[in-house]
């Protein structure tokens, strides 16, 4: 029996509860002096925190704490659309570092799905907008082969705007609940 699969669908279980208690714990931590400081940023914090976790090619950044408590300081809806630009503009540095040609990315079964997704016109924005709205390690790879494959980049980042707004919206509208 091949135990393989089991592993690394355990391995990306490990790492999304890594993921979620390392976001809790800077949320639970987060000193109010410098919420207060990010707090006189408003909207234009929401963006860069964003912007800056985003432009970070595979590395995750947990960011969400900020967001959320700036989602409970703020309108959360302004908090969300600020947040979401500010993805954007950080993923883009994914889109065209694969636009240069210079990722390299071993060419798993997802890799040679999504570089046929993304080859296809109509399908290219329905794929970003889906892996763009979860949180998941999967859309820096797409962010990658969209670049390396000529997805447009206004098809890129409408797509992916779309989808950043249900992900933020998500995820502050949850901590705006928790105040």
């Amino acid at each position: 029996m091949n135990d393989r699969p089991q592993r690394s669908w355990l391995r990306l279980i490990l790492i999304g509860v890594a993921l979620t208690a390392a976001n809790l714990a800077v949320y639970a931590l987060l000193p109010p002096a410098l919420l207060e400081r990010l707090g006189g940023l408003g909207y234009l914090g929401a963006f860069a925190s964003a912007a800056l976790a985003n432009a970070t090619v595979l590395v995750p950044v947990p960011y969400y704490p900020l967001l959320i408590r700036l989602g409970q300081a703020f309108d959360p809806y302004g908090v969300t659309l600020a947040a979401a630009a500010g993805s954007v503009l950080g993923e883009l540095v994914a889109y065209y570092v694969g636009r240069a040609g210079t990722a390299t990315i071993a060419k798993t079964r997802f890799y040679e799905w999504a570089h046929r997704q993304l080859s296809h016109p109509w399908r290219a924005p329905l794929l970003l907008f889906a892996l763009s709205a979860p949180p998941n390690p999967f859309f820096d790879v797409a962010g990658l082969l969209a670049g390396a494959v000529g997805v447009p980049v206004w098809i890129y980042v409408i797509a992916t705007f779309l989808g950043r707004i249900i992900r933020m919206g998500t995820v502050i509208l949850i901590g705006y609940g928790l105040r």
